[in-house]
């Protein structure tokens, strides 16, 4: 697959390139970075033909959306997207002890969740600050989940500080053209349905649900975002890391220890990659891209090196047959699309 081509984004007329850049692993999730090692990083993605970058105020607690915007000092802004997320904005710790959890790294900054007109205004003017650019493209509205506000109450409250206020703000910047789409992010099933029933979304960045090991989003939820016109953007497409490294003592899954289960299904899959000479990687972050709706995997990296080895598995031919014999296995669903 060539990184560089580029997809439409839903009916928003914005192209990205299929393989992005992920900044959630220069705010230093699993380990501090140099800072010159972190932008150097963005500068490599630069120089292999990536032109969409997506970051967030969380991420680091504003860190990658410093190194973003430091890595893309200087550049065309016309030759390039930007996404950034709202819904949360970030201020100094009110006392006491800070805890950076789960950023091992990172500013020492608060988070505020605020859906609300105010809040996501907020949001926006911080972003722009930080990453040094008087707009950016995408504004992706983050974490309104079950992940982080639980099923009930909590999350009811968020959505209605959206509805009654929030969409406003998006609405304003949409049409001020200080935005040129708006998505949600889903770390879960179960609620591209309700912003889909809330509002006029562009895309969806889909963090887990849609990989290697998980298709089940493919039986109602993505139709009915399809049918509405959007497009689909996938995060963390090796489900948080056990699709890049294989089944090992201590792979990560889904921000997790990866449970026995997964291990060995992720073993058997590794299987069929050796046997056509094809590494699990490589067919992990290509392998969302075979559905017609998707724009682009934006896959984190922390250094040049890593950046390099993503747009590398990124490349490498992958044979008809592998796919077909992951289905045949029963690894992926019969009816998942694939790669050409």
């Amino acid at each position: 697959m060539d990184p560089t081509q580029r997809r439409t984004l839903g009916r928003t007329g914005v192209e990205v390139t299929q393989l992005g850049f992920g900044g959630a692993s220069i705010g230093e999730l699993n380990l501090v970075i140099d800072e010159a090692v972190a932008v150097d990083a963005v500068r490599a993605a630069w120089d292999h033909g990536i032109r969409y970058f997506d970051t967030a105020p969380w991420y680091g607690r504003g860190l990658s959306e410093l190194r973003i915007g430091s890595g893309l000092r200087g550049k065309p802004k016309d030759e390039f997207v930007l996404s950034t997320k709202i819904g949360r904005w970030l201020r100094a710790p009110k006392g006491g002890i800070f805890d950076r959890a789960p950023w091992t790294g990172g500013c020492e900054m608060e988070v505020v969740f605020d859906y609300s007109y105010d809040g996501l205004m907020r949001s926006y003017e911080q972003s722009q600050l930080r990453l040094g650019i008087p707009h950016y493209d995408l504004a992706t509205i983050h974490d309104l989940d079950y992940l982080y506000h639980g099923t009930g109450a909590r999350l009811d409250w968020y959505f209605g500080q959206l509805a009654a206020s929030g969409w406003r703000a998006i609405a304003e910047l949409r049409a001020s053209g200080l935005i040129r789409g708006v998505g949600a992010g889903i770390n879960g099933r179960g609620l591209i349905p309700r912003f889909l029933d809330l509002m006029d979304i562009d895309y969806f960045l889909v963090a887990m649900p849609y990989t290697l090991l998980h298709q089940e989003v493919l039986d109602d939820e993505f139709p009915a975002a399809v049918e509405r016109g959007c497009s689909f953007i996938i995060g963390s497409p090796f489900q948080s890391g056990i699709l890049a490294t294989g089944p090992k003592p201590g792979a990560k899954y889904n921000y997790g220890d990866a449970p026995a289960e997964v291990q060995a299904k992720v073993g058997r899959i590794q299987e069929v990659c050796e046997r056509h000479g094809i590494p699990l990687a490589a067919a992990a972050l290509q392998f969302p891209l075979g559905h017609p709706a998707v724009a682009a995997v934006i896959p984190g990296a922390s250094s040049p090196a890593q950046l390099e080895r993503n747009v590398e598995t990124f490349s490498h031919p992958i044979p008809a047959d592998l796919w077909a014999e992951l289905k045949h296995g029963g690894l992926i669903r019969e009816d998942a699309p694939v790669p050409a």
